[in-house]
């Protein structure tokens, strides 16, 4: 089984560290802890079911466009335009 400290997990789940701890706590994943230097370390063992099942709970973001400056300008110039006419008709209301 490999072992990888808890920054190296999330990094390479692009998880933040604070959902790893919480796994952790929650049992979620398997760990063992080692006294390096005088301290704990904390390790995460790697297990393939394990790590299918965070590989699924995990949010991909790889369906996502690339952020464009420009389509973003024009959209919000669309809806600038649109809130325009609305309060125009709302003003002929009155």
């Amino acid at each position: 089984m490999e072992k990888l400290t808890i920054k190296a997990y999330a990094v390479k789940h692009k998880l933040s560290m604070f959902d790893v701890v919480k796994m952790t706590k929650s049992g979620q994943v398997a760990t063992e802890t080692v006294v390096e230097n005088g301290k704990d370390v904390v390790y995460i063992l790697l297990d393939d079911t394990v790590e299918k099942t965070v590989q699924k709970s995990t949010v991909k973001e790889e369906n996502k466009e690339p952020y464009s400056l420009r389509k973003e300008n024009a959209r919000l110039k669309k809806e600038i335009e649109k809130l325009k006419k609305e309060i125009a008709q709302l003003k002929n209301r009155v």
